[in-house]
């Protein structure tokens, strides 16, 4: 059947009486970072996703072609990563739980954790606001209520009012370390004095998306206060470091009386075959792709470094981005940077957030804040 121009249109009408739930209407859009615009005799590159630059080693682009096995279901557990992070973090596997990147394990906690009570109540979920723009959609299509902490502002988290945000529905806290997209990192100190405070009937998640960029040695290790605290849940993913952001493989680190319950709302057969088999190569070759992050790491420090040569002031960079809190000149820099060839991700009237990327894009990037004169600077 070929679809004419005018089935199209019908397409389009929405069925009578088909409606979404009424919690769809009151969510944000998940926005994806837009691709770069095309410049005439200029390479385009796309600064807005926070993905990482380089592709997989070429021992994990072997392992993906070895695994290209798709007429076949994956292994529902993921057993085969699931063992070699065990012995990669010294953790039990049975403590680890996989999905589709750490958003789709978050959403299994979520899921399983916080939502609408028989009595109509929602539980609450805390988290820091700016922080990762699915946190709220997450939340929403759970059943549960958002509520939103303002960061300090040097774009960390104000734990001290996140604490005193508790109320008895608060069933889920998270926190995003590196922050995204300030960049941020929370302290050991910090968290354990924030944990001394929370109900241990209360999870506390500790979002660890960017844990391969983080350098600084007072920052805290998830996976060391999962170990003290039995209420907490750690989430880490493949997308970022290893560069596998687009097969879609994370996990979430908890005890056992958590992770029991997390496997019954798991989605079935959520990392692919080839995503696992690709994770496991790349736990298995850790040390290059460590290379490959200090690379970014030291460009991340180059962009830093020349951003405060330049007299503006950010907040503390850990992940693989930037972020320029411009308020109401953040639409009019993002047209610039498009102008340059350069997609960024604008946060409405709040900052743009910008990837370290490929060393002639970061370049490009410091020679157009350089020449930008409304930028947050040094007082």
């Amino acid at each position: 059947m070929t679809t004419t121009e005018n089935d199209t249109d019908a397409a389009e009408v929405p069925a009578p009486g088909i409606t979404p739930r009424p919690v769809i209407g009151k969510l944000p859009q998940y926005a994806a970072g837009k691709p770069p615009v095309v410049v005439e005799g200029l390479q385009s590159y796309k600064l807005s996703s926070n993905e990482n630059p380089f592709p997989p080693l070429p021992a994990v682009l072997d392992a993906i072609n070895e695994a290209a096995t798709v007429n076949r279901y994956p292994d529902p557990l993921s057993t085969a990563l699931r063992n070699e992070l065990s012995t990669f973090l010294d953790v039990p596997a049975e403590d680890i739980v996989t999905g589709g990147g750490s958003l789709g394990a978050l959403n299994q906690l979520l899921a399983t954790f916080a939502g609408q009570n028989p009595d109509g109540a929602a539980d609450e979920v805390i988290y820091p606001w700016r922080s990762f723009e699915a946190y709220p959609i997450s939340v929403g299509l759970a059943g549960a209520e958002s509520v939103q902490v303002p960061l300090n502002p040097d774009g960390t988290h104000n734990l001290a009012a996140m604490a005193e945000a508790v109320t008895e529905r608060t069933k889920v806290i998270l926190l995003c370390t590196p922050n995204n997209p300030t960049g941020p990192v929370l302290t050991t100190a910090q968290v354990e004095d924030f944990l001394q405070r929370i109900p241990t009937h209360i999870i506390v998640v500790i979002d660890e998306a960017y844990e391969d960029f983080v350098r600084d040695e007072d920052a805290v290790d998830g996976v060391e206060m999962y170990r003290k605290h039995p209420n907490v849940v750690v989430l880490r993913t493949f997308s970022k470091g290893a560069g596998l952001a687009g097969l879609r493989v994370g996990y979430s680190i908890a005890h056992a009386p958590i992770t029991r319950h997390l496997r019954v709302a798991a989605v079935p057969f959520a990392v692919s075959t080839i995503a696992e088999q690709a994770a496991v190569a790349s736990l298995r070759h850790h040390d290059q792709i460590v290379e490959r992050i200090q690379g970014l790491v030291a460009e991340r420090t180059r962009v830093v470094e020349g951003l405060e040569a330049l007299g503006w002031s950010i907040p503390a960079a850990q992940g693989n981005f930037v972020w320029l809190a411009l308020g109401e000149d953040t639409p009019g820099f993002a047209a610039l940077a498009g102008q340059q060839a350069l997609a960024v991700r604008a946060f409405g009237n709040e900052g743009v957030r910008v990837t370290i990327g490929e060393e002639e894009a970061n370049t490009r990037f410091l020679a157009l804040c350089a020449t930008y004169t409304k930028g947050p600077r040094v007082s």
